[in-house]
């Protein structure tokens, strides 16, 4: 056994603030009601993302969480309603009429609440290390990116439907960082896999190395007795680690860490990259709960996750 799952999390709202959970079913489109919504600029037609934090970063001044289905905002396709909490600590619907006017003043920016992405949805990445030298105020380069091109059509998944961290990663980057801590919810995975970091005893598996996840790339994944996953990738890092997350400070050791220790190349021709955990596809849903068992698998086969 590789580890267990130490808890899960979900982000009803692209890049606003999720909610933790005990337990969920996981489909091929993630964790269910995962990044079930996004923003999008009305002029543009791009997705907001605090990728781009000089112009998105307050998207992290608010949370989401979803409620029950019988409840009052709950969609014509019986979907629980989306709550989204303001710093005012007023919550909003997201189905509320007014939410495009309320949200659009907030963030300074005429945006409008989409349940599906546009055609050819794309966001803006600002570039990570151009950010850490010049600030969030700065209008640094960035790339327009396409999203989901990991994930079933018709998702707002930056790339893939599901994003796993380790807890030896987390200890890593905490114990590299003046800080001393870092907060998982700077990365905004899915899936938080505890993995033995201590000296072994007799008999307990042995401690996993730094950034583990790196040797998970192209293997399958099994978690509980449903979910099978395949990795597909290393997660490259943008600046949303190093932005305050509501009472969350700024911390730019989050990415410095990651960019000095773990430079990896995601995806052919993307070069070396600051990455802390993996993007995954599922193979086989299932449902999923804390202290559930994770074990690595056998090597992923061309095609083998797509039937």
């Amino acid at each position: 056994m590789l580890g267990t799952v130490r808890t899960l999390w979900r982000y009803p709202v692209k890049s606003m603030l999720g909610e933790e959970l005990a337990e969920a079913d996981v489909t091929r489109r993630g964790l269910r009601h995962d990044r079930r919504i996004a923003l999008v600029h009305r002029e543009t037609g791009k997705i907001a993302s605090a990728k781009n934090p000089r112009l998105w970063r307050d998207l992290l001044t608010l949370s989401a969480t979803v409620g029950d289905a019988g409840e009052a905002g709950a969609t014509g396709a019986g979907e629980p309603p989306v709550r989204i909490a303001l710093p005012d600590g007023r919550t909003l619907l997201a189905t509320d009429e007014k939410a495009d006017a309320i949200l659009s003043a907030l963030l300074g920016a005429p945006v409008r609440v989409a349940h599906t992405p546009p055609p050819g949805a794309t966001l803006e990445r600002s570039k990570p290390e151009e950010v850490l030298a010049a600030g969030i105020d700065a209008e640094v380069g960035h790339d327009e990116t396409e999203i989901g091109t990991g994930a079933p059509d018709g998702t707002f998944f930056d790339f893939a439907p599901l994003h796993l961290i380790t807890s030896a990663t987390l200890a890593h980057i905490a114990e590299l960082s003046p800080r001393g801590t870092v907060e998982v919810e700077r990365y905004r995975p899915n899936i938080i896999v505890s993995v033995p970091t201590e000296p072994p005893t007799p008999g307990a598996p042995t401690p996993s190395p730094a950034f583990p996840e790196n040797a998970w790339v192209g293997r399958h994944l099994h978690i509980g007795d449903e979910l099978t996953l395949h990795i597909l990738a290393t997660t490259p890092r943008c600046a949303i680690p190093t932005l305050a997350h509501g009472p969350l400070p700024r911390d730019t050791h989050a990415l410095r860490v990651p960019a000095t220790h773990n430079r990896v190349e995601p995806h052919p021709g993307m070069g070396p990259q600051p990455c802390a955990g993996v993007y995954a596809r599922v193979v086989r849903p299932g449902h999923v709960r804390q202290g559930d068992p994770v074990r690595l698998g056998e090597t992923a086969s061309t095609g083998s996750d797509l039937n």
